[in-house]
């Protein structure tokens, strides 16, 4: 029996029918129910162009898939060779005419030969003279414009950046937070505002984009009321600022100045600062967590440090013990994060620097460094490299040290002669983490502190900058400004930047030109009317010295005090016996009963011994079988000898 004819509805053909396939339906051998959906056997391909042609269409649905395109790699190969050799062979033309240019120069010239011409001069000369040397594109190295000026500044630029002994330090400009040292500094993330803080317990912030020459903080306030002000930190997003004080108790407020949260104190009276919920002595240092914009550390003088969330500021979150080689406790004096929060470290009073895994429990130290300064000082600052591998220390003991927390049994590299008067004194990495920083005090003899640069390899002072008649106290490196702030002893903070290298910051202030306020005063215009009603009719004006003179007269625009009051009292206020009716009673009472002092006391109580002899009453009854007749001591003439009680023993 011959096989079934499938029915298929095929694509439309040149007149519109449809084609019926002839060929067998066979089925699958893998499954007994055949094969589902339509089969690209049953359809053939017919040509539509007639179709298309008579109806005016381009095609019909969407366009076929592109080919895929083939690269043959060898005729690239080839191309690229050929471009090469004909680069080559040009340059070769370019330098055999330079040669020739000059053997013909030389030969025309009489005496010493001159220097050797430039590329450019030669190839313009061959321009003028209509000479076609070079190649038919333009080349790059005849012809440069401002682009490429900028271009090779931008590449000197980058050769200092490679020494890394470049600093912007070309300029100057100077801001007046006040009298007192200022102790504390700190930029956004942005560069967009600065915010100092001082001895003298003010903190003031500074916008550099609102502000104009005459260089003026917007806003200052007093956070820690009579506590000084020990450190200042920008979250990472900018919007809340933590203040370190030296109360027990670290504050954070927002980017315009307002609290937002205050940690608790915890309760002195116990001894396991792990059951408190806060610390209970004076904070010496902190810092925000560099990923994390919700959590920030804290140091005290109780030997803790404690990691803090902002939403929930009632309790710590993690708690950290700092303990002596005798296992005591050592209180530390500056705390800080690595550069990716993995670790906390802190540098202690015993000298010791010790590390937390913040991954794991705080248990036991990941890293211990003992004997890393002298103990007994303090350590004023302690901070990671941006590479994260080095740790920099500032030492009360006039020492800069750099370990390296793979091998921290020695320091890497360590300098001396670093004298500094003040516990808050930082260093700091440069931004391309080859520069190491910090300040210096001037003793006797000196004319002011210094910023001393340190290269990090070789720990060879690279450059200083002196800050006259003051004490570097805070300095630090804005990555995105590029440029260097110093806090000074003397209230001053010293922005130094470099005109080209340098953005915003500093430089946007000083073109605005000082906004001049309009006085407060308002003047009234006066309206003469000669024809006016007597009622609406107004004075002529007169000076102001007959109005004083005036106004001196009235005791109520003089605001004259109260005269003094006569025999007799006015206005409820009683003359010579004060102006209360209790004070009027005591001193009544007071002259009525009033003893003469001027007599001799014994001859006072003596002149009641007849009345307490005839009716003795309190004392003489209790005494009148065991001392019926009392017995006086002798009067003494001679007022200047002393009792024998009194008197010295001889020897």
């Amino acid at each position: 029996m011959p096989p079934k004819k499938a029915i298929a509805f095929g694509k439309i053909g040149s007149f519109g029918q449809l084609s019926i396939s002839t060929q067998p339906v066979t089925k699958s051998e893998d499954s007994g129910f055949g094969k589902f959906g339509k089969s690209d056997e049953e359809f053939r391909v017919e040509p539509t162009a007639d179709v298309e042609r008579a109806m005016g269409f381009q095609g019909f649905g969407k366009s076929k898939v592109a080919p895929v395109k083939n690269f043959d790699l060898e005729s690239l190969v080839e191309q690229s060779k050929q471009v090469a050799r004909e680069r080559e062979r040009n340059s070769l033309k370019v330098s055999g005419a330079v040669n020739s240019v000059e053997v013909e120069a030389a030969e025309n010239v009489i005496g010493p030969t001159p220097p050797p011409q430039t590329t450019e001069s030669i190839v313009t000369e061959s321009e003028e003279n209509k000479i076609s040397l070079a190649p038919k594109k333009p080349s790059k190295i005849t012809t440069r414009t401002h682009s490429d000026d900028e271009d090779v500044d931008s590449s000197d630029s980058e050769d200092d950046d490679e020494t890394g002994t470049y600093i912007p330090a070309a300029l100057e400009v100077n801001l007046n937070h006040g009298t007192k040292p200022v102790s504390a500094l700190s930029v956004d993330h942005s560069g967009a505002r600065l915010i100092s803080g001082s001895v003298d317990y003010d903190v003031k912030l500074w916008d550099f984009a609102g502000m104009s020459s005459s260089l003026q903080s917007f806003r200052t306030i007093r956070p820690c009321e009579s506590h000084p002000i020990l450190d200042l930190h920008y979250s990472i997003t900018g919007d809340a600022i933590l203040i370190i004080s030296g109360t027990a108790q670290a504050k954070v407020v927002d980017r315009d100045g307002y609290e937002k949260a205050e940690c608790v104190k915890g309760d002195q009276y116990i001894t396991d600062m792990a059951r408190t919920k806060g610390h209970i002595a004076s904070l010496m240092g902190g810092c925000w967590h560099p990923r994390d914009k919700q959590e920030f550390l804290t140091c005290s003088q109780d030997g803790t440090c404690r990691i803090w969330n902002v939403e929930d500021v009632k309790q710590h979150k993690g708690i950290m013990k700092s303990r002596s080689q005798n296992g005591l406790r050592a209180a530390p004096t500056s705390c800080t994060y690595s550069r990716d929060g993995n670790l906390i470290a802190c540098a202690c009073n015993d000298g010791s620097i010790q590390m937390w895994d913040h991954r794991k429990m705080f248990v036991n130290t990941s890293v211990l460094i003992r004997n890393a300064h002298q103990s007994g000082t303090e350590t004023s600052s302690i901070v990671f490299a941006y590479d994260g591998r080095n740790v920099a220390t500032r030492g009360g003991d006039s020492t800069l040290k750099l370990w390296d927390i793979r091998q921290p049994k020695s320091p890497v590299h360590s300098v001396g002669d670093l004298f500094s008067r003040f516990s808050m004194t930082n260093c700091a990495f440069s931004p391309n983490d080859r520069l190491l920083f910090t300040g210096t005090s001037f003793q006797k003899g000196e004319s002011g502190g210094k910023v001393v640069f340190l290269d990090r390899t070789t720990f060879e002072r690279v450059h200083e900058i002196d800050v006259p008649k003051a004490h570097v106290v805070r300095a630090l490196w804005h990555p995105k400004l590029n440029q260097i702030i110093v806090g000074a002893g003397d209230g001053n903070i010293h922005l130094y930047y470099d005109a080209a290298k340098s953005h915003n910051g500093a430089k946007l202030c000083l073109g605005k030109p000082k906004r001049i306020r309009p006085h407060e005063m308002m003047s009234t215009v006066r309206v003469i009317t000669p024809h006016a009603l007597p009622m609406f009719r107004e004075d002529k004006p007169r000076s102001t010295r007959r109005a004083m003179e005036k106004a001196r007269k009235d005791p109520l625009l003089s605001k004259q005090p109260d005269l003094p009051i006569g025999n007799k009292g006015s206005g409820g206020r009683v003359a010579t016996s004060g102006s209360t009716l209790s004070s009027y009673i005591v001193r009544n009472l007071g002259i009525a009963s009033r003893i003469e002092d001027e007599g001799n006391p014994r001859e006072a109580i003596l002149r009641h011994a007849s009345a307490a002899a005839a009716n003795p009453y309190w004392v003489s009854p209790a005494y009148s079988k065991t001392q019926p007749k009392p017995i006086w001591a002798p009067e003494n003439n001679d007022g200047d000898e002393e009792p024998d009680a009194k008197k010295g023993k001889l020897n």
